[in-house]
């Protein structure tokens, strides 16, 4: 029986705009990660669980999301978050959810993989 998602996994081009996307931009932090014969980095939210991880030998597909089309991270602190995206010139969308009213807002990281970030109905835009 499947509980919930462990993490998502990405190949990054530039180690440096990765992480200081994910990381300086997005607030999460890079952490443990055993050593696995291969040259890699896993990024935590506010949990003890990676919930990223970053492959930085591979080479990038030729289609930027493949299969997958986003992932999302719920999230707090919109105008933070919004803050820190226009100060990085990060392009982004942001839109109510019909019906339930959450906020998303929608961004490319620097390897071409598109982000999600939702936030609750009652933060103020």
């Amino acid at each position: 029986m499947i509980h919930g998602m462990n993490h998502f996994t990405i190949t990054a081009a530039d180690r440096e705009k990765t992480l200081a996307f994910y990381c300086g931009v997005l607030g999460m932090r890079e952490g443990d990660r055993p050593d696995l014969g291969f040259p890699g980095s896993w990024l935590y939210a506010d949990t003890t669980q990676a919930i990223l991880h970053i492959y930085w030998d591979r080479p990038q597909p030729a289609a930027a999301t493949g299969v997958i089309d986003h992932m999302a991270f719920s999230t707090s602190g919109l105008r933070e978050h919004k803050a820190r995206l226009d100060a990085a010139n990060i392009p982004y969308k942001l839109q109510r959810q019909v019906g339930a009213g959450t906020w998303q807002l929608f961004c490319t990281d620097p390897n071409g993989a598109k982000v999600e970030l939702d936030f609750e109905p009652s933060e103020v835009e």
